[in-house]
């Protein structure tokens, strides 16, 4: 038993010694810039006929290049939590992984309060993570098949339509539960946006409710006149409107502010939003840039 606690304290240890965070002297000595986008998570980052493809992944691809680097991708399977997305990629590194952390993560919400989260003790849960560089605003959108259902004024609409959402997604909890849980029973739980989306294609659910660039990417490639994107408000929702940023390393200030150069030239050039209408989506620049 001895030697074996000794030994899992070993791996632990080389786990750990791996998992280095790399200033930006030595990310330009290495000539890459290792970014970490999340796993299958289409129109953003996904891979296609064995090449990855998304606007993350091609906005990861336009820094590198700004910054005379070549862009090393880590494909990020989405955790729990966002919490557990940073601290394995951005500042502690996943114990059973064997490659290094990322220097730069993207699609992180721009979010001050979170950004100052704190634990039960009082702790800031974040605070070996910086936030920063919002490029994009983001929220939620329906979509519907007007062959079944020519309109949707409000969500009052969907009583006697059934709708498709991810499982354990904020729509799900949202459509579950609003007004008393109205639509509780129209509400179809798929286990991706897309897989809903193939259901109202197949005449299973009238609409799909889901993030607005995922509806966008889905209409856009389903080339189908009869699908629409509807234009009713969400009441008792929450936070309905958010920005999508970046992360790196709290001792890592000098890579943020070299890519927050680059992404403005981006942005304040139009490449942004040309990057996006190329999948099909509709681009919203964040606050501080309109």
């Amino acid at each position: 038993m001895r030697r074996l606690i000794l030994l899992c304290g070993l791996l632990l240890c080389l786990g750990t010694a791996q998992a280095q965070v790399r200033d930006f002297d030595r990310i330009n000595e290495s000539g890459t810039l290792r970014v970490a986008l999340y796993q299958n998570f289409p129109p953003y980052s996904y891979e296609q006929d064995g090449q990855p493809r998304g606007v993350d992944y091609e906005l990861a691809q336009a820094l590198a290049k700004g910054l005379g680097l070549r862009l090393e991708l880590i494909w990020a399977p989405p955790g729990e939590k966002l919490d557990d997305d940073l601290r394995d990629y951005i500042w502690r590194g996943r114990v059973t992984a064997q490659g290094e952390l990322a220097d730069l993560m993207l699609r992180v919400p721009y979010d001050r309060e979170f950004s100052y989260k704190r634990n039960e003790l009082g702790e800031l849960i974040n605070e070996l993570v910086v936030m920063f560089g919002p490029y994009q605003r983001e929220r939620w959108q329906l979509a519907h098949d007007r062959r079944r259902l020519a309109e949707v004024p409000s969500i009052a609409a969907l009583r006697r339509h059934p709708v498709g959402v991810e499982v354990e997604s904020v729509p799900s909890f949202y459509l579950s539960s609003v007004q008393g849980g109205m639509l509780g029973k129209q509400t179809h739980h798929y286990p991706t946006p897309q897989l809903a989306f193939a259901a109202m294609r197949a005449g299973e659910v009238d609409a799909v409710m889901a993030l607005r660039g995922e509806v966008d990417w889905l209409l856009h490639e389903a080339g189908d006149p009869q699908l629409a994107l509807a234009e009713n408000a969400y009441p008792d929702l929450g936070r309905q409107i958010w920005e999508i940023g970046m992360a790196v390393h709290e001792s890592n200030r000098q890579l943020a502010y070299a890519v927050e150069e680059q992404l403005e030239n981006l942005i304040l050039d139009g490449s942004l939003e040309r990057l996006y209408a190329r999948y099909g989506l509709r681009y919203e620049k964040p606050e501080q840039y309109q």
